[in-house]
């Protein structure tokens, strides 16, 4: 049985976010993780995803848009995926109200930003609420500006439009029957604890990781705690 460990990045996000993950579980298992370029819908990555990977058997992780991406994969291709990881996501659609029409307006505002000043001066705008407060002067914070700056308008354009047009994942939670692991900061301000804790009570078999003094960005604010959840996950999957 050939298995190996897919690592999803979320929105404007490359393999920055993954890299402490990666070099841990890459001594489990061969790790792949993607770029969607250009794709400008959920199943678009997804077919891209699938397409890119031979193994018979998945170990998926998802964080931000790579759970929504993770989540379809759980749906599309349910006897491949034998452990499912979303860390800092979320599973409804975009309302179709004043609430969704906010969120779409809050978004094509940013990228108005990135087309007029650049990437780098959007992601000043857009990440202090993505990381816990104690970290917006750090290390981490430079790397998440400079992971934000290496992509486009162009790109941020095309996941914005796969982002507005998600599909709702609520009827997948109750079909999944592989063991999941969820994962999100206490401080996360885009996709709070609350939405994971539903997200559990809609799984039958998901545990939910809590990680203190971490906001959005786990996989990098908290490297250390999230590698050892993966790892766990992920041997654990191996033996079974």
């Amino acid at each position: 049985m050939s298995i190996q460990v897919v690592l999803l990045p979320g929105l404007l996000c490359d393999d920055a976010v993954w890299v402490d993950q990666r070099e841990a579980l890459s001594r489990i298992a061969d790790c792949h993780v993607p770029d969607y370029g250009m794709r400008r819908s959920i199943a678009d990555m997804v077919d891209h995803v699938l397409a890119s990977v031979d193994a018979s058997t998945l170990l998926v992780a998802g964080h931000s848009m790579g759970g929504r991406v993770a989540l379809e994969i759980a749906r599309r291709a349910p006897d491949r995926v034998a452990a499912l990881a979303l860390l800092d996501t979320g599973y409804e659609a975009r309302d179709a109200g004043e609430a969704g029409a906010k969120e779409q307006a809050a978004r094509f505002a940013l990228l108005d930003t990135a087309r007029a000043k650049g990437m780098r001066a959007m992601g000043e705008a857009w990440t202090p609420g993505m990381v816990h407060p104690s970290r917006l002067a750090s290390e981490v914070y430079e790397s998440i500006l400079k992971m934000i700056e290496r992509s486009t308008p162009e790109k941020f354009e095309a996941q914005i439009r796969a982002l507005l047009d998600r599909p709702d994942a609520t009827p997948v939670l109750a079909e999944i029957r592989c063991p999941t692991v969820l994962v999100c900061g206490t401080e996360d301000r885009w996709s709070p604890l609350s939405r994971h804790e539903e997200m559990q009570a809609r799984m039958r078999e998901a545990t939910l990781h809590a990680i203190e003094t971490c906001g959005h960005m786990s996989t990098m604010e908290r490297p250390e705690a999230v590698t050892g959840i993966l790892v766990e996950w992920a041997e654990r999957a191996v033996r079974a």
